[in-house]
């Protein structure tokens, strides 16, 4: 294992199905399998990182800001663009949409091709490809 890399993220959310929906369906099209299931949550591996969505009974009232302190968004690698272009298509009709529309592909500079998207409860994911892939 790598020093210092990341092991999990774990995103309190104010309703597991519905991040099922949309942050499960997301990361099992990138290819994370299933690797943890309990009553409250559910979490998805890839090589040995893995990504939580739980109902937390410790969870604070009130929605998910991605902008305001706390996490912003998560950026996945997609391989290419034609890739980043079909998920991005998939996800909309998968409880996901669009952030940015009038800069994307390009909403993160020139030189960066990636799809911002967010769902109902606020959650941001960025799927990145660099340019040249």
């Amino acid at each position: 294992m790598t020093h210092g890399a990341l092991h999990h993220v774990e995103l309190w959310v104010p309703d597991v199905t519905r991040a099922e929906a949309t942050i499960g369906w997301l990361l099992r099209e990138l290819g994370w399998v299933e690797h943890q299931r309990w009553p409250a949550g559910v979490s998805w591996k890839l090589g040995a990182t893995y990504v939580v969505v739980e109902r937390s009974p410790a969870m604070g009232a009130g929605p998910h800001e991605r902008l305001r302190p706390g996490l912003n968004h998560l950026a996945l690698h997609v391989t290419g663009r034609e890739a980043v272009d079909e998920v991005t298509r998939k996800a909309l009709g998968n409880g996901w949409s669009l952030l940015f529309a009038d800069r994307h592909p390009h909403a993160g500079g020139p030189d960066h091709y990636a799809a911002y998207l967010e769902n109902a409860d606020g959650f941001e994911v960025e799927l990145v490809a660099t340019t040249g892939e």
